[in-house]
């Protein structure tokens, strides 16, 4: 809930979903994307979120299904810098910080722990689940992970979801969270929250941060808007394509969205499609 002025209240930063480049974005800091987590937690309400780096935002301007995916989510957190420019240049939002979902997982965490609320881990390989429950454990004793169930890595079978979504209920999970990589992650998280009451957070490469499995940018990196940078050094093959045409294109579109040269293309409703990655 806004309080005042440009969305500051005692509880966080809300301003609501904003335009950029097509994709609705949530001008929103930790603490109120955090609230809403818990309070859905707590309310035992269906819920989906996801946090949006620059290439998560592009997946979705170049992808007009998958835009209107992004938009039917209840938050979008801007995940790093760039992000959360493009948020203050486009609509003066005055963001602070931008809310990453390696950081954001220690911080929900931390209160399900305190709360009682246990946790989902759905994605990735055994191996890296594995090290991710050790690793959460250590961190918060109190933590109870009611399941984890590693990524099939491929489209999912008729009526699959449902028994994923059956599996879950049935662990007692009050919250979910979701590591396939992005826009798998996003797909799985829009087709499984009308099946569940409780949050499910689509949050990347925490689970492999988490795990122990990549080290995250030093921290002047994050701040100059280069975490890309770090991570494209890290795993060039894998990565060049997506941040030196993903940057350059978000890049210029930024700047024809700013001074009205072009306009985000409408997007229709959000529908599941034929395929849904498990």
């Amino acid at each position: 809930m806004v309080d005042g002025p440009g969305g500051l209240s005692a509880r966080g930063v809300d301003a609501g979903k904003r335009d950029l480049l097509g994709v609705l974005v949530n001008a929103v800091d930790y603490d109120a994307a955090i609230r809403k987590v818990l309070r859905a937690a707590r309310e035992r309400r269906s819920f989906a979120l996801t946090a949006l780096a620059v290439h998560g935002v592009m997946t979705g301007v170049n992808d007009r299904a998958h835009r209107a995916r992004l938009n039917a989510l209840d938050v979008v957190t801007p995940d790093g810098q760039p992000v959360r420019w493009g948020l203050n240049l486009l609509h003066g939002t005055s963001l602070r910080d931008w809310v990453s979902g390696p950081e954001l997982v220690l911080r929900v965490l931390d209160r399900m722990a305190e709360e009682d609320l246990p946790v989902y881990l759905y994605g990735s390989t055994p191996e890296t689940l594995d090290r991710l429950a050790e690793s959460l454990s250590r961190r918060f004793p109190a933590l109870r992970i009611a399941g984890a169930e590693p990524s099939k890595f491929r489209v999912a079978h008729p009526d699959e979801l449902a028994g994923i979504a059956a599996r879950i209920v049935a662990s007692g999970a009050r919250g979910v969270l979701v590591g396939l990589g992005c826009p798998r992650q996003e797909a799985f998280v829009f087709a499984m929250r009308p099946l569940l009451d409780v949050p499910l957070l689509a949050v990347g490469a925490a689970f492999d941060y988490h795990a122990g499995l990549l080290r995250p940018a030093p921290v002047w990196m994050q701040r100059s808007g280069l975490a890309w940078l770090w991570r494209l050094a890290v795993e060039p093959r894998r990565l060049w394509r997506r941040y030196l045409g993903y940057n350059s294109q978000y890049l210029l579109l930024l700047g024809g969205q700013k001074i009205r040269l072009w306009r985000p293309r409408p997007c229709g409703p959000a529908h599941e499609g034929p395929a849904i990655p498990v």
